[in-house]
This record gives C-alpha cells, structure tokens and sequence, in this order.
C-alpha cells in the first residue's frame, strides 16, 4: 500500500485507537473532577496524532523524524499519567494496562517508521 496522506501512516490509526481509549476512561464523573490530569493526558495523547500529521507535511525525513520522536515521547508521557490515575483510583487496573500497551504498540510502529526513514 501506497502512503499518499497520513491517515494511510499505521502509527497514525494507533494513535487515534489510543485517544479513543483514553476519552473512555475519562469521561467518567471522577476522573472528570480532576481537570489538571485530564487536560495533561488527552492533551498528550492527542499531541501524538497531531504530530506524526504534522511531520508527515513537512517534506523532509530530517523534520518528520524529529516529530515522530516528539509523538514517541507523548506515548511515554500518556503512560506516565496513566500512574497517577490509577493511584487515584480514576482507572482499573485493567483499563491502565491497556492504554499502556497500545503506547508500547504505537511506539514500536513509529520506531520502525523512524528505522525506515532513516535508510531513505
């Protein structure tokens, strides 16, 4: 298959699958009371998405594989906050695990993405 646009970019699909999962578990009554951490997560993990579209637009692998480090870093980030849900009890520890590993998926596509690039 042929990348013509970045909804064609496998890291790009698992990221929104990410957001989608993180929105899940936010919008519950409790987790919503703490906007400080709502904000910083579904901040995070949108600005994964945001930035593989926007390296993708940059016209060269040099500047696309600087944002894909910077979406890298926010799945990172996405699971550091996934900690303080669940020590407060905003999250099981089912839900944590999942939104954990679809950010070690997401980064593992974009690392491969990254190797690729590179050998452009």
């Amino acid at each position: 298959m042929k990348i013509q646009r970045f909804e064609d970019l496998e890291c790009w699909q698992e990221s929104r699958v990410l957001v989608n999962m993180v929105y899940k578990v936010v919008n519950n009554a409790r987790f919503q009371r703490d906007y400080r951490l709502v904000n910083q997560i579904t901040g995070t993990v949108i600005s994964i998405m945001n930035n593989i579209c926007e390296g993708f637009d940059s016209q060269s692998n040099t500047e696309f594989i600087r944002f894909l480090r910077y979406s890298r870093r926010s799945a990172s980030e996405v699971q550091n906050c996934t900690y303080v849900a669940i020590d407060q009890n905003y999250v099981s520890e089912e839900e944590r695990m999942e939104i954990y590993d679809q950010c070690i998926k997401v980064r593992k596509i974009i690392d491969g993405l990254i190797r690729y690039l590179r050998g452009k």
